[in-house]
This record gives C-alpha cells, sequence and structure tokens, in this order.
C-alpha cells in the first residue's frame, strides 16, 4: 500500500511543531490576619504579564496596596514572613518614581462598604514561565494586600501600612 505524500508531509510537520504549551495558571489562597481564609486569586500568563484576578471578603473597606513579595510565606499575624516586594531588578517602588517599578508592584484596590473585593490587575513585569522575573523562583512569592493605598511611589511600599491579608502562589 503506498501512502500519500500528503499525508507523509502532514506527519513530518506535525512531529517537528513545537508542541503546544499548556495555559500556565497559579494560584494562592488569601489568609487573613488569624490565618482564616479570606479569598482566592488566580494568576495566568498572558501576552501583557500575569493577569491577577482577585476574589476577597471579610477586609476594611478602602483603598489598599496589593503587591506580590519574595517569599512564598505567609506566616499570620503580620506576614512579615513574605519579605520585601518582589524586585528582581533592583528597581525603586511605585509606577510614578522615575526609577521604579518594582516587578512585584500592583494597582492598588478598592475594598467595598461589606468588605469585598473582585478585581482583576495585570503585572507586566512578571511571568509564570522561566526567568528572573519568574513568579517561582527558589523560596516562591506571595500576593499581599496591606492596610492603607500604596502612593504608587514612595520607597520601599509605598506608605502602604501594614500587612493585613497573605496568600502564597502556588502552581
Amino acid at each position: 500500500m503506498k501512502i500519500p505524500m500528503w499525508f507523509v508531509v502532514a506527519t513530518l510537520l506535525l512531529m517537528t511543531a513545537a508542541p503546544l504549551r499548556a495555559q500556565q495558571t497559579a494560584h494562592a489562597d488569601i489568609l487573613d490576619s488569624k490565618g482564616t481564609k479570606i479569598g482566592t486569586a488566580r494568576l495566568e500568563q498572558s501576552s501583557g504579564g500575569v493577569r491577577i484576578s482577585l476574589t476577597a471578603s471579610q477586609l476594611p473597606p478602602g483603598t489598599h496596596g496589593f503587591h506580590i513579595h519574595t517569599v512564598g510565606k505567609c506566616d499570620p499575624p503580620d506576614f512579615k514572613t513574605a519579605g520585601p516586594h518582589f524586585n528582581p531588578d533592583n528597581k525603586q517602588h511605585g509606577v510614578k518614581n522615575p526609577d521604579g517599578p518594582h516587578a512585584g508592584d500592583l494597582s492598588n484596590i478598592e475594598v467595598a462598604a461589606d468588605g469585598t473585593v473582585r478585581v482583576t490587575s495585570l503585572a507586566p513585569n512578571l511571568t509564570l514561565g522561566e526567568g528572573p522575573n519568574s513568579l517561582f523562583h527558589d523560596g516562591g512569592t506571595s500576593l499581599v494586600i496591606h492596610a492603607q493605598a500604596d502612593d504608587l511611589m514612595t520607597d520601599p511600599s509605598g506608605n502602604s501600612g501594614a500587612r493585613i491579608a497573605c496568600g502564597v502562589i502556588q502552581k
């Protein structure tokens, strides 16, 4: 039986083509200062960076700083174990800072009067893939919600105050 040439060519193309990559995603369970789960974050690689979708409750109403921190550890009550902001490029804090921003600087979030937040933010300087800006470096990373708004320019954390919620980023 003779195999058609188109079949041979198509088979060779399929065998040599780069394999399709599965969508790169991650997640984090958001904990309050008592260690109780109050929300979740879903992270997804997109063409413009990492898209972060946060849903949480039981937070104080108002504007809050929201950042990626350099250590994948969230020990309540103060979450200091999360370390400083993720900053592989050694920049200053904030998008309004001429020497910034940190790779882990995100937009402020607005918590509703009932203590809930549902927001999606794009982090253009991060990746879920390989490289220095990967959220999966040795030691991991975490998402932190701060008590106050981030002024988007004051080093090291935009005067955003205490850490009130935290979630370890996991594949």
